[in-house]
Formats: structure tokens, sequence, C-alpha cells
């Protein structure tokens, strides 16, 4: 609840300062003349903003589930479904979580981790995951997911898109009045939003939607770097962690739906929308980390 609490609270706070920032511009008042109500359009952008954002974190066990075929381990059929279940409820009293539900799902090597809470969580791993690592090396994975959860990085990650895309609605729009206002100077007829605005308004969505985009990147790729530290302290030790990543380096990544792609061991790399670090860099960052941290 208190993730909750501040996931509200800093949207409720990106908003003021959009109000402020847009009171001492003075652009409020030009958009107000020209039609547009601000505080109608700054209560748009919140919804827009963050609605799809909570939406799809609620909704993100039962989409995860769906999109990449878990099958819940509910009672355990086999030894490996129960040392795997067993692993994650030792993880999750380290971690100080409740235990999340364990699932499997057909693939090449990857794992996830989602939920709204980090006591009702979804840890599942792929058969391929299983099939071409060692315990040790799948134990540190599934270290890596509960360390996510125990950080709450679903809320996290929710909370940045949801700031991200406010911005991008709320200046795309005011840019578009701006721009439509600046076009239509002169014109006799004022009433409503022209083809400037619908024009300019299509293009900074898509835009700064990327420049969002990017940034939303670059988080998650900080988190990556927190989750395999997380993995390292809750087994005592990095090498299992780093002989995991280095493993995964080798094989072919399986692909996740987007809807979980973040919450992934691997990912998209090379570029500025890549959702996790180089392997390399990762291995780096826990051999570096200062003795006895792990």
């Amino acid at each position: 609840m208190k993730r909750i609490l501040l996931f509200v609270m800093t949207n409720v706070l990106v908003v003021a300062v959009l109000g402020i920032v847009a009171s001492l511009l003075g652009v409020n008042r030009y958009l107000t003349a020209n039609g547009l109500n601000l505080g109608a359009l700054l209560g748009f952008a919140l919804v827009m903003g963050f609605g799809g954002a909570i939406i799809s974190l609620l909704l993100s066990k039962t989409m995860a589930k769906m999109g990449a075929g878990v099958r819940l381990i509910n009672e355990p059929q086999s030894p490996d479904e129960a040392w795997i279940v067993a692993t994650v409820r030792k993880f999750a009293d380290q971690a100080g979580i409740g235990m999340p539900e364990v699932g499997i799902f057909e693939g090449e090597p990857n794992a996830f981790a989602t939920g709204a809470f980090k006591n009702s969580a979804l840890v599942a791993v792929s058969t391929g995951l299983l099939q071409n690592m060692t315990r040790e090396e799948v134990e540190a994975v599934i270290g890596h997911e509960i360390a996510h959860v125990a950080n709450g990085d679903m809320v996290t990650m929710t909370l940045i898109q949801g700031v991200m895309n406010t911005f991008v609605v709320f200046l795309s729009r005011v840019i578009g009045y701006v721009v439509d206002g600046f076009l239509r100077r002169g014109s006799d007829n004022n009433s409503g939003p022209g083809i400037g605005y619908i024009v300019t308004t299509i293009v900074l969505d898509i835009v700064l939607g990327f420049a969002a985009a990017i940034v939303v990147a670059w988080f998650s790729r900080q988190r990556e770097f927190r989750a395999d530290a997380g993995a390292a302290q809750l087994m005592g030790r990095r090498q299992p962690m780093i002989n995991a990543l280095a493993r995964l380096g080798g094989l072919p990544a399986g692909e996740l739906p987007r809807s979980v792609e973040a919450m992934g061991i691997t990912g998209k790399l090379g570029s500025l929308f890549a959702t996790h670090p180089p392997i390399e860099q990762r291995i780096a960052a826990l051999q570096n980390a200062a003795p006895g941290a792990y």
C-alpha cells in the first residue's frame, strides 16, 4: 500500500508541477483564451498517463500467464518442480516477501517475475532454462527474479512509465495548441482545434513517446544491475549469478510477451531502447563489487 500511495502522490506532484510551470509561463492564459481548459488537460494527462499503466500492472499476472503460456505449479509433479517451489519459498522468506505463485512455461532459456504487489507476485521459469543450466545457475536466476519482486520493480517501472506518459500527453497538446494558434493568426475561425493542433499532437505523441521510452529503458537497465546484486546477496556469494549470466550469454535468449519483457532475466540488447544491459556489463558489475559485499 505504501508503494501504491507513493505511485499516486508522485503523479499528483507531477501534475501540480506541470500546472505551476504553465502558470508561471503564462501558457494557461493563452490556452484558455483559445478554448483549452488547462485543468481539464491536466486531468486528461493524468488519466491517459497513468490509467493504462495502472491497469496493465493490475493485470500483469493474468497477461503473463496467458501470453507466455505459464503452467502454475500448484502441486509439484516431479522432483524438479518440487525443488523450484522450495527454492522460490526459501528466497521469498529471506527477502521478507509473501510466497509468489510459481510457474513453468515452454521456451528458450528465460525467466520472469511480475505482479502488482510484492506479497502476491508470480515467478516463472522456462523449460529451456531448466534444461540448459545447472541447478546452482537456475537458483541464481530465481534469486534474481525474487530480488525484482522484493525491490518493488514492477510498481517502480509502472510509476516511471506513468510519469513519462503524463509528460508526453500534456506537452504534446500544449505545444499543439501553441502551433495551431500561430498558424491561425488573423483567421476568423478560431473555434476548436485546427489541423495544426491535430498534426502537431500526433507527431509529438510519437516523437516524445520515443524519448520517454529511452528514459524508461534506462531505468530498466539500472534495475537489472540491482536484481543481479540482489541474487548474489540472497545466495551469499556472487559466483553463481556470474556463472548464470555467462551461461545465458552463450544461449539463445527466449522471447517473452511485451507485457513482461522488461521483467525477464534477459532481453533485447544493444540500443537505447534495451531493457537489459549487455551480459558483459552485468558480469563486470558483479565482479567489481566491493569485497565482502556478498
